[in-house]
């Protein structure tokens, strides 16, 4: 019962965050200090696993946004993707390809040097948390 209320009022407290960081301005920064504090409650990170893992992790995440912000100003909300030629919808295919790519390549490089400073059974509840973190904000976000 007691674990069941703590999970009821820890969702609540998210939600409420989550909500105050939508109406506020830095939308980004708020949304990853959630991310670090949900990630890192569902890890229980010891002080030094903590303190040698996330410069590394904001690093990981520095260098995905780089990769997705390259593709996303060449490809954005302004391109028509009802491409006139077949050479046109090749390119755009490689381009998303080369994204995936580079993501895998970033995480398979994180992960590995995360492997190094947490034990395995860690690195794998990160990504857990993450995936759990997604769910959770789109859950909130379409109920807004």
């Amino acid at each position: 019962m007691k674990l069941i209320f703590k999970h009821i009022l820890f969702t609540l407290l998210l939600v409420f965050a989550i909500n105050t960081a939508f109406a506020q301005g830095d939308k980004k920064d708020k949304i990853d200090a959630l991310r670090a504090s949900f990630i890192s409650k569902k890890v229980s990170f010891t002080a030094a696993e903590s303190q040698a893992f996330w410069p590394l992790y904001n690093e990981m995440n520095d260098k995905l946004d780089a990769v997705r912000k390259t593709f996303r100003l060449q490809y954005n909300a302004k391109t028509n993707y009802d491409f006139a030629t077949d050479k046109e919808a090749e390119a755009y295919l490689a381009a998303e390809l080369n994204v995936k790519q580079k993501e895998y390549e970033l995480y398979k490089e994180y992960y590995d040097k995360f492997k190094k400073i947490l034990p395995v059974k860690k690195v794998s509840a990160v990504r857990r948390a993450e995936e759990d973190f997604k769910k959770e904000l789109i859950k909130i976000v379409k109920e807004n």
